[in-house]
């Protein structure tokens, strides 16, 4: 594009699209993005010097494969010249069916039955309205309310706000107004008996009232990119079975490989009632997600007063997003990808250990494709992107976090540029 036509579209950006958590009118100017290829992003007019840059956020933790991966475009072609679309309200076709089946497959017994949605945060909505349905249906009504942690972040629809963090989180402006839930502390990094029996107290304490448990497994993502031990997984599922308590597993940031699992609720081999799928599920093509259960809850459902789950989106079961949904599923586990992941973890910590020492940073952590350098300020979210920028990549700040989740096929010589940039940002922010 020309320099003219790339400031034509900022101008019109500015005027008329509203990005995410982001003021309108926009208050910075976004980069154009004009082609993405492998792990590089394309910008259509120069950025600190830079035409190119190495993409660490898999845009916003979906990209995998990196971009215009020939066996996805592959498949994507394939089915548009089939059919793009079609309803899914008494119909179906193959690529929903293989997709459905292939995730019960994969995730650990006994999530057997799949609702296919649009997002991830529709994914945790349904999950929450399994739960209280499934209390409804079977006679429980009063179980209505959910219990997680602080530091959490499961997406911006009703629902979902309701069990992200309600002090720390970007959800505050909705306090008195969402769903009253129930929030133990932030669980700490490792295993503390004395925050297990905590988490047990609560649980037993409003047994009476709770509908489910849900929490982000082994991974706390955009609430503060913390990690915690799997071992808190096993006190859930036990407390959980204890008082008859549904326990959920918002996998959507950890799916697919991203913690050096395929599922981070293999960390601790157990399984949820319920678990909530999306980013990654298709590559970072489309977007879909999926919300998985077990054979309890669906046929609870079913024999209630009202015996169907009462959610449709007009896009749910996409053709074409679950066909390449497929081919991402099969493409990540026809090679080894946890080899890959490994080797991205060597990477990450090789790059950011020396921020550790930088002034101003508070916590250098890694883990599987997951790297995070915390500060002890908040970000200058401006002149840290810059300077990350100026070394060739882009991530994306937040509060105190300067972070990164690159495509599993980022090289090692990219792993290290990512190194530099996160280094670059955490001194200029």
């Amino acid at each position: 594009m020309r320099s003219d036509e790339v400031r034509s579209l900022v101008e019109l950006d500015r005027a008329h699209v509203w990005h995410p958590y982001g003021p309108m009118p926009g208050r910075t100017d976004p980069l154009v993005v004009e082609s993405a290829s492998g792990v590089r992003l394309r910008l259509a007019g120069p950025a600190e010097g830079r035409r190119e840059l190495v993409d660490g956020m898999s845009s916003w933790w979906s990209a995998i494969h990196g971009y215009q991966h020939p066996v996805l475009d592959e498949a994507v072609r394939d089915q548009l010249a089939r059919m793009s679309h079609v309803m899914f309200g008494g119909l179906t076709h193959e690529p929903a069916v293989r997709l459905a089946t292939r995730l019960v497959e994969i995730t650990p017994e006994p999530l057997r039955h799949v609702f296919l949605c649009d997002s991830g945060s529709v994914a945790v909505e349904v999950g929450v309205k399994m739960c209280l349905q499934y209390w409804r249906s079977v006679g429980r009504p009063e179980k209505h309310r959910m219990l997680t942690w602080r530091g959490g972040y499961h997406g911006d629809t009703w629902q979902p706000m309701a069990v992200c963090d309600p002090d720390g989180g970007m959800h505050q402006l909705w306090s008195g107004v969402l769903p009253r839930q129930i929030f133990a502390d932030a669980p700490p990094s490792g295993f503390e008996e004395v925050y297990a029996d905590r988490l047990r107290e609560l649980i037993a304490r409003h047994a009476h009232e709770l509908a489910a448990v849900i929490v982000e497994p082994v991974v706390q993502g955009a609430g503060g990119m913390r990690f915690h031990s799997p071992e808190y997984l096993r006190v859930l599922r036990e407390a959980c079975d204890a008082n008859d308590v549904l326990l959920v597993f918002d996998e959507i940031a950890t799916g697919f490989g991203r913690t050096g699992a395929l599922f981070a609720a293999e960390h601790a081999a157990v399984s949820p009632d319920v678990m909530c799928l999306g980013k990654a599920l298709t590559g970072g093509y489309l977007s879909m997600a999926a919300t998985l259960c077990t054979p309890r809850v669906a046929d609870g459902i079913s024999q209630g007063e009202i015996p169907v789950l009462a959610h449709g989106p007009t896009f749910m079961g996409n053709p074409l997003a679950s066909a390449v949904a497929c081919a991402s599923i099969d493409l990540l586990l026809g090679q080894d990808w946890a080899r890959e992941v490994k080797r991205i973890e060597a990477g990450l910590h090789a790059g950011l250990a020396e921020a550790g020492t930088l002034p101003g940073v508070r916590d250098v952590r890694v883990l599987g494709a997951i790297g995070v350098v915390q500060l002890d300020h908040p970000v200058d979210m401006e002149a840290a992107t810059r300077a990350a920028v100026r070394e060739g990549v882009w991530i994306r700040p937040f509060r105190d976090l300067l972070y990164t989740m690159p495509p599993f096929v980022t090289s090692d010589e990219d792993l290290a540029l990512i190194g530099r940039a996160v280094r670059a940002a955490a001194t200029a922010g």
